[in-house]
């Protein structure tokens, strides 16, 4: 009697989180509220997949569909006395989300201070400027988009080099199409070496899946991957070379200074992971307190041609121009939260829909159902090449997500395989990456769905060499 009287206390003293730990979730599989969790989200993201069509954000059906698969299960759950255990599901789910929201906020807040400093325009004046051939250019444009697609996302590194292409060959739309091709493949196969480049590798470094470092194997497979249907495009291109007008572009000081604070940002987020063992994004946000002060310091220094408002880009420190004079443009250059107010929100929601809703089905158990199909039945490398070809239908963050939920018992080099794939799968089709849907709407039909096609066996192949590439290089991490 005795002890179970001083059991019932200890119960009483554990707080609520060991209690949920104890307990297992639910099997809701065959149960009213799994169908109908099941039934919502795919629904959503039909919608969302429809989004240019139905002129609906994307975003909308998302949020709706996480809210409501969340509130069933908290509902089901409070039933059965378990809610507590929903409720720190829940908030796992969202933990991992908003430490995406946080490095993802800080890496765009950089990139628009970049685009404000023209810095990105300068570098398509410079290549412009180069009078370089169509396959010069094509080639040189899908290097350096391959590079920036590393640290910078996939759609601006994309669209950059779009406008290059389409500024050189307004007259050629042959070579716009096959230009823009080829940066869609270079961008999605760039963005995979590295855990800065795209949604799913930074989900696979923010798991600790595997270390900042480990990504740099994927860098010959991804090349190849690039290299193959590029040098198939090759001998398709016009032999000429174009007729453009030179133009010149001063960059204005602070410039570089901001490129110099990137790169210690970027550093930053390596070294709070690898050696304090914090999340990336804690970094990260140490490097946008850097940026604040420099905007406090080029806003306090910066001297003002205050007859025209135009800026003269020089430093004079200790101005004792009246700031009074300055214009609302002039203010909001130096804003900081001008440039994270200019941030793709919709697409940030998207994920948060994405993260929770997919969360919610991992937690119902329809997730250990499908790992159990893929990785049970047919073979990791089967069920990760198969996964990487339905990328080119399905966002690869989500997809990336949705794998991470299953907890699959495979090898580093499977996972590289599954980063690998998920990375270049979307190069496939026109709509199956963001790069390629920024082209469609910025080639004005020079460059389109049906063009791309016709090089889909070509990009297959890049795929296949890819993988057959990294199982060479790579071996000792299966």
């Amino acid at each position: 009697m005795a002890l179970g009287y001083w059991f019932a206390v200890l119960i009483c003293l554990l707080p609520e989180s060991a209690l949920a730990a104890a307990a297992q979730p639910l099997d809701l599989t065959h149960h009213w509220a799994g169908y109908c969790a099941l039934v919502v989200m795919v629904i959503a993201y039909v919608v969302a997949m429809f989004e240019d069509i139905t002129q609906l954000r994307k975003s909308k059906p998302m949020l709706l569909a996480a809210a409501l698969i969340w509130f069933v299960i908290v509902l089901t759950y409070q039933q059965q006395g378990l809610d507590t255990l929903a409720v720190q599901a829940f908030k796992s789910n969202l933990q991992t989300y908003i430490e995406l929201l946080l490095f993802i906020m800080v890496s765009m807040t950089y990139l628009n201070a970049m685009d404000d400093m023209r810095i990105f325009e300068a570098l398509k004046v410079w290549l412009v400027n180069m009078h370089l051939s169509y396959r010069q250019l094509f080639w040189l444009t899908g290097l350096l988009v391959f590079l920036i697609a590393s640290v910078v996302n996939g759609l601006t590194a994309g669209l950059l080099m779009g406008a290059v292409v389409i500024a050189v060959g307004k007259d050629n739309p042959r070579f716009v199409s096959l230009a823009c091709i080829n940066i869609i493949v270079a961008t999605n196969a760039g963005g995979s070496i590295s855990p800065l480049g795209g949604i799913s590798t930074l989900f696979v470094w923010q798991h600790g899946i595997l270390g900042f470092g480990e990504f740099f194997k994927l860098l010959l497979p991804c090349l190849v991957n690039f290299m193959v249907p590029a040098a198939l495009m090759h001998f398709a291109l016009p032999d000429a070379k174009p007729v453009i007008n030179a133009d010149q572009l001063v960059l204005p000081v602070g410039a570089k200074g901001i490129l110099v604070l990137f790169a210690i940002t970027i550093a930053l987020a390596v070294a709070f992971d690898m050696l304090l063992h914090l999340p990336a994004a804690a970094g990260m946000m140490a490097g946008l307190s850097l940026l604040q002060f420099y905007y406090f310091y080029l806003h306090k220094t910066r001297v003002v041609d205050y007859q025209d408002g135009t800026n003269y880009a020089l430093f004079f420190a200790g101005s004792d121009i009246n700031e009074a004079n300055q214009s609302p443009r002039q203010d909001r250059e130096f804003d900081i939260f001008d440039k994270v107010g200019r941030l793709d929100w919709d697409t940030l929601l998207f994920f948060y829909g994405a993260m929770m809703g997919i969360g919610g089905l991992g937690f119902i158990g329809y997730l250990d159902a499908v790992s159990q199909l893929l990785y049970g039945q047919l073979s990791a490398t089967m069920a990760n090449i198969l996964i990487g070809l339905s990328s080119a239908f399905v966002d690869n963050g989500t997809l990336m997500f949705a794998v991470l939920t299953m907890h699959p018992d495979i090898t580093q080099g499977e996972w590289l395989l599954l980063t690998l794939t998920l990375g270049v799968g979307g190069s496939l089709l026109a709509i199956g990456s963001a790069p390629g849907i920024g082209l469609l709407g910025q080639s004005r039909g020079q460059y389109t769905f049906s063009s791309h096609m016709k090089w889909t066996p070509a990009i297959l192949l890049g795929y296949f060499a890819a993988i057959g590439v990294h199982f060479l290089v790579n071996a000792d991490s299966f």
